[in-house]
Formats: structure tokens, sequence, C-alpha cells
């Protein structure tokens, strides 16, 4: 059995947060988000990282973490291109924004070719997560339908005062297997729990704040990039008539469309770490205060790669 990759999304410029986060230091020492992310994904167990980017921000990228990384652990780079479509298909005019978040992981095709994860370059999901997730995939494989898993968080543990934020609301059987999840792009902190419009703002829709969200954490066999492929056709079929600018291609919507043929099964793990993100500029601070509460803990040293 293969082991198994992880992969960062990296190409997201980050538009409500006023430039690219992904490369905005969190600590004295220079750290970003990603280098905790790696940290704790090669102490659980990974070798190799893929980072998803854009090719324009290539090398300001490789000068802010890649470079760095690639000392420690495997590194290669897939890039997301708005007009990577297939056949028969452009760009509508106009349009600036990345086709999504499966777009992205389908960059990484023939590069992958056995399990992997999957996570946000600009989210903070804890050792916990890291840990379970690379065990999972390290244990689990395919039968008579795909074996996938997520990692899941609880909804008041992922929002933001400074705003709306997206989210995958998870629906789990008793099993701990998911049913199915869907995106909801513009969800608030209401009290102890959220609340989320599809009609900006003309009508809200209550969420316990114990609903169990995806943060984009999954962990995939490599049949999965041929479904994405697959399903992609599909999408832009429908999606380009409804919304041309702005539709995006989410990996939920995809494990969604699985689940519902019965062709695969999600086990959703639950990490007993919060999760810390950086979706506007007034999150940062949280963060900050996050990683140094945590090397105080002794969770992290003060430099995560020795003497850099």
């Amino acid at each position: 059995m293969r082991k198994p990759v992880l992969i960062i999304m990296a190409a997201g410029m980050g538009s409500r947060y006023g430039g690219l986060k992904q490369i905005d230091a969190m600590d004295e020492q220079g750290h970003i988000i990603m280098d905790f992310s790696i940290f704790d994904a090669k102490k659980a167990g990974f070798e190799k990282v893929v980072f998803i980017i854009k090719k324009e921000d290539e090398e300001d990228f490789k000068e802010a973490i890649g470079n760095r990384i690639e000392k420690v652990i495997d590194v290669a780079y897939a890039y997301q291109d708005l007009h990577n479509l297939p056949d028969g298909y452009e760009v509508p005019d106009g349009r600036m924004k990345p086709w999504g978040t499966a777009h992205a992981v389908l960059s990484c095709k023939g590069m992958i070719d056995g399990p992997f994860a999957v996570i946000n370059a600009d989210d903070y999901y804890g050792a916990d997560a890291f840990q379970k997730i690379y065990e999972y995939l390290s244990t689990h494989e395919d039968d008579e339908i795909y074996r996938y898993t997520m990692v899941g968080y609880r909804l008041i543990n992922t929002l933001t005062e400074n705003g709306h934020v997206a989210r995958g609301i998870c629906e789990v059987n008793e099993k701990g297997e998911l049913i199915r999840v869907t995106e909801r792009t513009q969800i608030v902190k209401r009290g102890d729990g959220g609340a989320y419009t599809e009609d900006d703002g003309v009508n809200w829709t209550t969420l316990p704040g114990d609903t169990i969200v995806s943060m984009n954490m999954w962990g995939f066999t490599a049949g999965f990039l041929k479904e994405i492929e697959d399903s992609f056709v599909a999408f832009l079929e429908e999606s380009i008539k409804k919304n041309p600018l702005k539709c995006e291609y989410f990996l939920p919507t995809v494990v969604s469309s699985l689940l519902d043929k019965k062709k695969a099964g999600v086990a959703v793990l639950t990490s007993k770490d919060k999760w810390y993100g950086v979706t506007y500029k007034e999150d940062k601070p949280i963060v900050v205060d996050a990683i140094r509460r945590f090397k105080s803990e002794g969770l992290y040293p003060e430099n995560l790669w020795g003497n850099e």
C-alpha cells in the first residue's frame, strides 16, 4: 500500500482577506499557517506534500515556504489554471474567479497514484486531525465502494466574529458515516451557533453550534481524481448557464454525488483540536495568539525546522 500524500490547496488569493493570506507570517520566526500544518503532518507520518498554486505566484510562494519546506519533506507543485477546462469549453467572458476546490485537486492529475489527504492552506487543523487522517488512509483501501474519510469540526469552533464564511454542513449517521454534505457559502455567527443565507441576507436558517462541518480536510483514494474529472463536464453544463462568473466546483459536491450513487463511503473523524483560520484580516490576531499559546504549552518549538 502506498504512503499517503498531503495536498495543500493554496491557489486562492483570499479576496476577503485582501492579499495572499497563505504566506502571511503568524509568529516572530516568520512561520505561516502552512508551516504548522506540515509540521503536524510530517509528525503524523506524511513524507510528501503537493502544493496547488497559481503559476504566477510560484516565485513568491517558494520564497515564503516552498524552498524552506523542501529541505524537510518531499515537495511537488501543481498549478490551478482557470483555462484548464475540458475540450469544447472556454472561460466565460469576464470570469476571474477560480473554479473551486474540486477543480484545484484535479490539477494534481497524473501526480497522485495512492491515497491522499487534502487541506486548505490558510486553515490550522491541529495535530490530532493529521494523526487520525493519516492512520485512516494507511489502514483502509477501496473494496466494493470507495473508502474515503474527512475530519469534522463543530460549527461553533469554526466561525469568525468578522464576517461570513463558507462551510460544508455535514449529515452523519449513527455509525459515524457521512450521509451528505451541503456547501453553504454565507454562514455567520449567531449566539452559540450560526445561521446561513442563500439569498444575500433576505432569509436566514439557524444552525446549532454542534453541527458537524467540513473544513476541507478530506482523505481520498487515487480513484477520486478520475471521479472529479468525469463529473466536471456535467458541472460546467449546468452551472455556467446559471452563474458563469462565480459558480464553483466544490469537493463536497463530488463527494455527495458519489454518496447518492452508493459508490463511496466516508468515515467522519472528529478532531479534539479547535480549528483556527484567517478569513479576514481581523482574524489574524486570534491565530497569532493561539500559536503563541501552543508554543508556550510545548506543542511546537520556537523554530519549527531547527536553525532556519
